[in-house]
C-alpha cells in the first residue's frame, strides 16, 4: 500500500527544518543520535521516517510499541526500540526481551529485574539512569544524589551495559532556564563519570536530554542523544 504523500512530504520536511536547527549551532546532524519519539503515531509514519534514514525510535507505552515492534519485524525494518517511558515492574520482561534500550532507569529493583530477564541470546540491554532535575513530583527519575551509588551498582549487573544519563528537564520556553539545566545535567553525567571505574567510562557516553522545544539548549550544553516528536511527526494525535 502506497504512503499518502502529503504526510510523506511534511515528515521529509520537517527532517530538514531539524536538520537545518542542528546545523545552526555548528554541528553536524550526524554526529547527534535522533530518536523519533513514535508514541500514539500510525506506523505508516514509522516507516516513512525510517525510510528518510532514521533508524532510532522511542517508545512510552509499552502495549502500543509490541505492537510496532511486531510489525516492523514483518516488514524487517532494522529498527533500534528505545523504551522511554516510565518503567513498572509488572513491564520489565516485555521490555527486557523487545528492546536495545532502556532510557528511564530510576532504581535498583528495575535494573536487577531487567537483567535477570534479558534473553541470554541477545546484547547486553543499553541503560541510561533517569534523573528528576528539578525534583517533579509527577515525574519519575532518581535524584542527582542517587545517580553515582545507582550506575555503580548497575554496573554489577552482567546483562545490562550503562551507557549514560537521561533527563526531562521542568518544562520551560525560557532559553535560560533551559541553559541552566541542561548544564546542570552536563555536569552530573561528567562528574558520575569521572567516578567510574576506568573500564567502564568508554561506555558510559551517552547524554539523554532535549526535545522539540529544547533541543537547541540541550545539544549546546553537551547532548549526545536527542528525542524529538512533535517537531518530526506533527502534533500528537489523540490516544
Amino acid at each position: 500500500m502506497p504512503f499518502d504523500k502529503n504526510i510523506m512530504n511534511e515528515i521529509q520536511t520537517r527532517l530538514q527544518v531539524l536538520n537545518q536547527r542542528i546545523q545552526n549551532l555548528k554541528m553536524e546532524p550526524s554526529s547527534i543520535t535522533l530518536i523519533a519519539v513514535s508514541k500514539f503515531q500510525a506506523f505508516e509514519k514509522i516507516q516513512i521516517a525510517f525510510d528518510l534514514g532514521i533508524v532510532h525510535f522511542g517508545e512510552n507505552y509499552l502495549q502500543e510499541a509490541l505492537l510496532k515492534i511486531q510489525q516492523a519485524r514483518e516488514k524487517n525494518l532494522k529498527i533500534t526500540w528505545h523504551f522511554i517511558g516510565r518503567i513498572q515492574s509488572n513491564k520489565t520482561r516485555a521490555i527486557a526481551e523487545n528492546f536495545a534500550w532502556a532510557h528511564t532507569i530510576d532504581r535498583l529493583k528495575i535494573s536487577e529485574r531487567l537483567n535477570h530477564q534479558r534473553p541470554k541470546h541477545l546484547p547486553p540491554l543499553n541503560v541510561c539512569v533517569e534523573i528528576n532535575l528539578g525534583n517533579e513530583e509527577n515525574k519519575s527519575g532518581t535524584n542527582a544524589q542517587n545517580a553515582l551509588p545507582l550506575c555503580l551498582e548497575i554496573l554489577k549487573l552482567p546483562h545490562l551495559c550503562l551507557r549514560g544519563l537521561m533527563a526531562i528537564p521542568p518544562a520551560s520556553q525560557n532559553p535560560n532556564e533551559q541553559h541552566f539545566y541542561a548544564n546542570k545535567m552536563f555536569h552530573l553525567f561528567h562528574n558520575v563519570r569521572n567516578q567510574l571505574p576506568d573500564n567502564a567510562k568508554n561506555n558510559f557516553n551517552v547524554l539523554s536530554m532535549g526535545m522539540s522545544d529544547d533541543l537547541e539548549a540541550a545539544l549546546l550544553e553537551g547532548a549526545t542523544h536527542i528525542r524529538i516528536g512533535s517537531a518530526l511527526f506533527g502534533a500528537r494525535p489523540l490516544k
